[in-house]
């Protein structure tokens, strides 16, 4: 038990997987792609798209989804992305009690942290919806949160060809792009969208490789 713990706590505060510890993103031109809302039934399949992309992402992991599937959040962790909170129930924050937000992230911390041995130090407001408020509560569970400067609107898209454009209008250098594994067309843009940012020169590296050692503090909102 104590070994468990102490491996947990060494995962917990290892947020850049080792695969990425060497990438550079002072030098080269990075992207992060993130993921919200699994993990899901497609989640998997992007899982081995990613890796055979030789292509790490973000995934922002709601608790209730965790719970169904806990062996797929603990693959994405075990292949080197990272991972972050996405409240229990997606459940609009600021609509929310100081304690029922309390609830949202501190319950979900728990549950990832069984599920994958690691506890998140990020988090992403479902919807976006966040205020000063949340963020102090964020701060008290010991997160960042983390935004995105462009989404593809997947789940409103719902095809493949559209998601894939969308994706590759909103690159940029340093950028955060916001997506669903849960939506199927996104998975199975994937290996186009993988294939097209390589050719165009981008380093596909999670949010905490692309923070440069700066971050994340709980607390704090990036991007």
């Amino acid at each position: 038990m104590v070994i468990h713990a102490l491996l947990a706590a060494s995962l917990a505060l290892t947020s850049v997987p080792a695969s990425q510890a060497q990438v550079d993103c002072a030098r080269v031109k990075c992207l992060a792609l993130t993921f919200d809302d699994g993990p899901g039934a497609t989640t998997p399949a992007l899982l081995k798209t990613l890796k055979q992309a030789g292509a790490k992402a973000t995934f922002f992991l709601v608790g209730k989804q965790v719970e169904k599937r806990p062996k797929v959040a603990a693959q994405a962790v075990a292949e080197g992305h990272a991972i972050g909170n996405h409240t229990y129930s997606h459940a609009s924050l600021p609509t929310l009690l100081d304690d029922e937000i309390l609830t949202e992230l501190d319950s979900t911390q728990e549950i990832i942290e069984e599920a994958t041995g690691r506890r998140p130090v990020l988090f992403r407001p479902p919807y976006g919806h966040t205020d000063e408020r949340v963020l102090g509560i964020a701060d008290e569970t010991e997160l960042a949160q983390i935004m995105w400067t462009g989404t593809t609107l997947d789940w409103q898209l719902r095809d493949a060809k559209k998601i894939k454009a969308a994706v590759l209008r909103l690159a940029k250098r340093d950028g955060v792009i916001l997506m669903h594994d849960t939506v199927p067309a996104t998975v199975k843009a994937m290996p186009g969208i993988l294939k097209e940012l390589k050719k165009r020169g981008y380093h596909l590296v999670t949010v905490t490789t692309l923070l440069r050692g700066k971050g994340p503090k709980s607390g704090v909102s990036y991007f």
